[in-house]
This record gives structure tokens, sequence and C-alpha cells, in this order.
């Protein structure tokens, strides 16, 4: 079955590879970018690699960093695509230094977390029509990390106001990456919707330059895509929810990302940035 995925963040590194895998299986992968452009170049060199006809790449342009941008995003999305397979929760960043989102949100939280939490909600009706159609449950896959383990998770400042760290605020973020799969998959239907998170690997990404000042890793960028396209696209990756996963095996998560208290909170606490959040007031 030809499936409909977003990759989101699929410019370049592991979003990228994670798309062109796709595309080799056949099915209709939506190259996601921040610019317009850049999707579009991506999503036509994609389409030439894996040799996929013109209408089995599309593309999708926003900004993570703005949740009105996310917003109006996912209603372009909607309406191109109104039924949507799965959704594949790439992208990420590291910061050196405190940054804020154009909504005021620490921005390692806001976009690696928050705007992807926002997104699946707007998503929501596509997923939905998607599982309606073909009786399959839809899936929501978020990239998380094992970062995740040495991030401790205070309820009380996941803006990291009250002292930054940057590999602090990635590991918190890659852990909400992984609560959030769990919660969504606690608040769904399996039969409709299922949700996993999971860690790549080490892959010499942008990300793991600007991050950890490394030039490579042991893994390869298809290796770094495999998690990802096994829980996308495989048979048995739509077989099971809430779980995290390692190289396409499940594995346990630390203590606080598995706590289904936790995965409660955040979930409400998300909600409650997301009700005060300016841009999505503003409009």
């Amino acid at each position: 079955m030809t499936l409909r995925i977003l990759v989101t963040g699929a410019n370049d590194g592991i979003g990228r590879e994670t798309a062109l895998a796709l595309l080799r299986q056949g099915h209709h992968v939506i190259v996601h970018g921040r610019n317009a452009d850049r999707a579009g170049k991506a999503a036509s060199e994609l389409g030439k690699q894996a040799n996929a006809p013109a209408d089995r790449v599309s593309t999708a342009a926003f900004d993570l960093s703005s949740l009105a941008q996310v917003r109006d995003g996912a209603n372009a999305l909607l309406a191109a695509h109104p039924a949507l397979d799965v959704a594949v929760l790439n992208a990420g960043l590291y910061n050196n230094e405190r940054k804020l989102s154009a909504d005021g949100y620490e921005l390692t939280f806001a976009v690696n977390h928050l705007a992807h939490f926002f997104l699946a909600q707007q998503l929501a009706p596509a997923l939905e029509r998607a599982a309606a159609e073909t009786g399959q449950p839809s899936r929501v896959v978020a990239v998380a990390s094992m970062a995740h383990v040495r991030g401790a998770i205070d309820f009380t400042d996941l803006q990291s106001s009250k002292s930054y760290s940057a590999y602090g605020a990635y590991a918190l973020s890659k852990s909400c990456n992984i609560l959030f799969a769990q919660e969504l998959a606690a608040r769904s239907d399996p039969k409709k919707l299922i949700a996993n998170s999971l860690h790549p690997g080490v892959v010499g990404t942008k990300l793991l330059r600007a991050g950890f000042g490394m030039s490579g890793g042991p893994d390869s960028l298809a290796e770094g895509a495999e998690t990802s396209v096994f829980l996308a696209s495989s048979v048995e990756g739509g077989q099971v929810t809430g779980k995290f996963f390692v190289r396409s095996r499940e594995s346990l998560p630390s203590a606080q990302s598995r706590e289904p208290k936790n995965a409660k909170r955040l979930w409400e606490l998300t909600l409650e940035l997301l009700d005060k959040a300016p841009t999505l007031r503003n409009h």
C-alpha cells in the first residue's frame, strides 16, 4: 500500500535520508522545510534520486519556531492532503545559547517539542481520515534521542529560565518527545492511531556538529533513518504503540521518560502553553 507520509525537517540530514528511503519504497512523501525554495529543491533532488514519479513527492514549508506558521502550514497541508497516513516528526535543533521563539518560549523546547505537539494536533483530521479510508491505524513517529537520559524534567521550568544548559535543554526536549508519543498513544484508539518514539543513532549531521562538536558519528545517514522508516512504513512498526525504539527494536527510555504521570502532566502543561501563545491569540 502506498502511504502518504509527512517528514518534518526533510531538507537535510536524517530527515532527508528518511524521505529518500520512503520514496524508494514507493510512498508519497511530503518534504517539509522552513523555506519553500529549499524544500522545493530538496523534493526535486530526492524525487530524482529515488526515481519517483512527480506526483509521489510534495512539499510543505513553515517555520516551526512560530506557532502561527505551524497552524497556517498545517492548514495548507490539510487542504492539499486531506488524508495523511504518517507524520514523522523529525526536525530538531540544538542551541548553544538560550534563545526565544516567536511566541517567547525557549527555542529548543519550542521547536523540538511544542511545535511538533501542535502540528500533530492540527493534522489530526487528516490522520483520522486516512485511518477511516484504509482501515489501518495512522502513525505518528517522534524522533527523540538517547540524550534524553541526561535531561532532568523540571515541570516548574520547562523554559530553562532559571538556568540554561544547551545540552540540558536539548535532552529535556527529547524527553518531551518520548512522553508526548506515550501520552498520544494512551489517548488514542490503537485501531485508528498509533504513536511511537525513537533514537536514530549518532549520525554526523549539522545538529551533531553544532551541539556536540563532532564532525561524524559511528552511524551513517542511512542507519540513522532506519528506525524512522521502520516505524513509519513497516508492518511490524504498525503493530505497537506508545513505545520507544532503538535500531528498530523496542527499548526502555529513562524512568522519568516512561512515567505515565509525567506524560499526562507534560500534555496538560503543553496545552496551557499553546493556549497562551501570542502568535495564536493575535490571529
